[in-house]
C-alpha cells in the first residue's frame, strides 16, 4: 500500500492593516474643488436672497456660509460613500467625547484665556471687521452668537481636525501634523479679522489646541465642543469690554 502523506495546510493570507485615514491628498484636492463649486452656488443663492429679502447687515453672509458648509459636506459625504463605501460622520471622527464634557469646556475656556494673554504680549490691535460690525448691530447680534457657538465650530472642526489633520499626522507625525492643520485654519480667519497677522497667529494657536484635543480623544465632537466654548468666552469678553468702554 502507498502511504498517504498529510497535506500541509495553506498559509493564512497576510492581513493588510487598514490605512487610516483611508483618504489621501488627491481627495483633499477633490474636496477643494467641491468647496469652490459650493461657494459659487452659495453666492448665487445669496444674490437671489439679497434681491428679494431685507436681511440685517451680515446675516446674508452667515446664510451663504451656512449653505456653503451644507453643500460642501454633502458632496464630501457622497464622495466617501461612492468612492470608499464609508460613512461621513464616523469617518471624520464624530464620536463620543471620551472625556467629561465639562472638562472639555474648561479646556476651551482655558485656551481662550491663554490666547488672550499671548495676544496682549504681542500687542494684537483691535480691528474693525464684519464680525464686530454684526456684533454691534442688535438685529444681527443673535445670529452671529448662535452661528459662532454651533455651526461654525462644528464645520471648521470637521474640515481641519476631522478631514485634514489625520492625513497630515499620518504623513508628518503628531506634533507637525497638528501644527500643519492649524496654520490654514488661522489663515482662513486672516481677512475676517481685518487682515491682521497677529489675529491669524492667535487663531492658529487656538487651532493647535483644538487639534490636540482631537488627537487625544480621537473625536471631532470633543474638539468642536472645545472650539464652541472658546468662541463663547471670546464673545463674552468682547461684550464685556464694550460695556466697560461706554
Amino acid at each position: 500500500m502507498i502511504e498517504e502523506r498529510p497535506v500541509d495546510p495553506l498559509p493564512e493570507p497576510a492581513v493588510v492593516p487598514e490605512r487610516r485615514p483611508f483618504w489621501g491628498y488627491s481627495d483633499v484636492m477633490v474636496f477643494i474643488g467641491l468647496f469652490i463649486a459650493s461657494a459659487l452656488a452659495s453666492l448665487l443663492v445669496g444674490k437671489v436672497l439679497l434681491s428679494r429679502l431685507s436681511l440685517p447687515k451680515g446675516v446674508l453672509e452667515l446664510v451663504v456660509q451656512s449653505l456653503l458648509y451644507v453643500l460642501a459636506f454633502s458632496a464630501l459625504a457622497l464622495l466617501f460613500r461612492i468612492q470608499y463605501r464609508r460613512p461621513f460622520w464616523e469617518s471624520l471622527g464624530w464620536t463620543g467625547f471620551r472625556l467629561n464634557p465639562l472638562l472639555i469646556v474648561a479646556y476651551g475656556l482655558g485656551t481662550a484665556f491663554v490666547v488672550a494673554m499671548i495676544g496682549g504680549l504681542v500687542q494684537t490691535p483691535n480691528t474693525d471687521n464684519l464680525i464686530t460690525d454684526m456684533l454691534d448691530n442688535p438685529r444681527s447680534r443673535v445670529f452671529v452668537v448662535l452661528f459662532a457657538v454651533t455651526l461654525a465650530p462644528i464645520a471648521e472642526e470637521l474640515i481641519f481636525r476631522g478631514f485634514l489633520q489625520p492625513l497630515l499626522v499620518r504623513s508628518l507625525g503628531t506634533l507637525a501634523g497638528i501644527l500643519a492643520a492649524a496654520v490654514p485654519f488661522g489663515l482662513l480667519h486672516f481677512q475676517e479679522y481685518g487682515n491682521e497677522w497677529r489675529h491669524a497667529l492667535l487663531v492658529s494657536l487656538a487651532g493647535a489646541a483644538f487639534g490636540w484635543m482631537r488627537q487625544r480623544t480621537g473625536s471631532t465632537g470633543a474638539s468642536s465642543l472645545m472650539h464652541a466654548s472658546y468662541n463663547a468666552l471670546e464673545l463674552f469678553a468682547y461684550f464685556a469690554q464694550k460695556e466697560l468702554t461706554h
